[in-house]
């Protein structure tokens, strides 16, 4: 699906959250809003336009239950400049850490790349049908002019060489296509990028600075040429590769990019609970207010120098999220509070929630495991009981110790597969492996007992 169709619904974009993740309803709900009104205000004509503001969001819930999964699956679904940052690393100017506009400038460095890849994918056809044409050139060198000999008029003979070397091209165009030269090795120049390192001391790097300085010393110094002896195969990649850098408009991927960026990218801020209620406490916590007023006009709306030129945040939807287990959403600057208007609070997951999340997931972690012993030519099996077993245990645990959510279902599923895991290669018992509730039970009842050590192992 592409943001460009109209068919692209909330109701849409909530069934195609619900592939990846379980429950969380009104989470979904308000990103899918969210993400229509971006659809919306592209159609909008007018001065209209530049006034409507993106709703940005709050997410508020315990570790594991799905925000930053949200958030991802949303980026995948919109085809947008998508980047995920911890509040946590930035500070406030003045004291070591990284600077709040890095995260725009990461952003654009996505964008630009994944522009890149689409123009790239675009031209692939032209770049291989260059290398060929460059293949051909090493294998069977062009005719050159001739020299004027007894009797014979040079156009004659060029005439007569030009069409023995046409034909014999033709010949080995046609194998080559075919790939009957592919382990044919051949020698060919490729282009060596001198690799320009610089330090910089201080807490910011020339990419904070918004300089690209690889690119500056790259036009200073000319590309160098060194010889490859590879595959024809390999070599047809390496030459397509380089023609199709000569054929991508590179400025043109730079405004497209800047033009993503400033209208559909999105910007995930975790752990905002982290620099919530600053002033409390002392040391690092001094710059928790410091970086939330660093970030306000971030979120506002200003313009950021990025290696590839300004870009205005304006239009840019940040999705904030936090557990807020100790600070609540209060906490937060008044300012920064009323740039994230939509509050949404997920719950925590429930026994029935973790067996939908262990099967019915694209990618749950059951299949996963499957997948993985698939290659070594074992059935995994696990029965309805088993599941419910593991879920059961999942819940239990998380309300002893602590509540890391679906996160817990990796721990538990490690600790009850180690030994299958271990000895399949050597030991191979049989081509199917059935896990029910008794063999979960015998292999975690012990652990889920024993609160103390649950608190290691799991």
């Amino acid at each position: 699906m592409s943001l460009n169709k109209k068919e692209f619904t909330p109701t849409d974009i909530v069934n195609e959250l619900n592939k990846y993740i379980i429950g969380q309803t009104e989470a979904k709900r308000a990103v899918a809003i969210a993400l229509r009104n971006r659809w919306r205000r592209q159609q909008v004509k007018g001065v209209l336009k530049d006034e409507i503001m993106p709703n940005n969001i709050i997410l508020i819930g315990p570790t594991g239950v799905g925000k930053t999964e949200i958030a991802r699956r949303l980026a995948k679904l919109a085809n947008a400049p998508f980047v995920k940052v911890e509040a946590s690393k930035f500070t406030e100017v003045g004291y070591v850490g990284r600077d709040v506009e890095s995260m725009i400038r990461d952003l654009t460095d996505y964008a630009v790349n994944m522009v890149k890849m689409e123009k790239t994918e675009q031209v692939q056809a032209k770049a291989l049908a260059l290398a060929e044409e460059k293949i051909l050139d090493i294998l069977i060198p062009p005719v050159k002019k001739a020299q004027v000999q007894n009797n014979v008029s040079p156009e004659e003979e060029t005439n007569n060489e030009s069409f023995q070397n046409q034909k014999t091209r033709e010949w080995m165009k046609a194998k080559l296509k075919n790939g009957e030269l592919n382990d044919k090795m051949i020698e060919f120049d490729a282009s060596s990028q001198n690799a320009i390192g610089m330090q910089v001391l201080g807490p910011f790097g020339l990419d904070d600075m918004g300089i690209n300085f690889q690119e500056i010393m790259g036009n200073l110094m000319p590309k160098k040429k060194k010889k490859r002896k590879t595959t024809v195969s390999e070599a047809r990649q390496i030459i397509a590769q380089e023609e199709a850098q000569k054929l991508i408009d590179m400025e043109a991927v730079q405004r497209e990019a800047i033009e993503r960026v400033e209208n559909s990218g999105i910007v995930v801020i975790d752990e905002i609970d982290k620099v919530a209620g600053g002033g409390k406490g002392q040391g690092p916590d001094v710059s928790r207010e410091g970086v939330q007023r660093d970030l306000l006009p971030i979120v506002e709306g200003t313009n950021v120098n990025t290696k590839y030129g300004v870009v205005r945040t304006d239009h840019v939807l940040f999705i904030a999220s936090g557990a807020f287990h100790v600070s609540k959403p209060s906490d937060l600057i008044p300012e920064l509070q009323g740039r994230f208007p939509i509050r949404v609070e997920l719950k925590s997951l429930t026994e029935s929630d973790f067996v939908q999340i262990l099967t019915a997931p694209q990618n749950a972690l059951l299949k996963q495991y499957s997948a993985l012993l698939e290659t070594e030519g074992v059935t995994l099996e696990f029965t309805k009981d088993g599941i419910k077993e593991i879920a059961r245990i999942a819940t239990e645990v998380n309300s002893q110790v602590e509540n890391i959510g679906a996160r817990r279902l990796h721990t538990i599923l490690t600790s009850l597969l180690d030994e299958i895991l271990f000895d399949v290669p050597d030991k191979i018992p049989s081509d199917k492996v059935k896990i029910n509730a008794k063999v979960v039970k015998e292999k975690l009842d012990s652990i889920v007992k024993d609160r103390d050590l649950s608190k290691y192992i799991l």
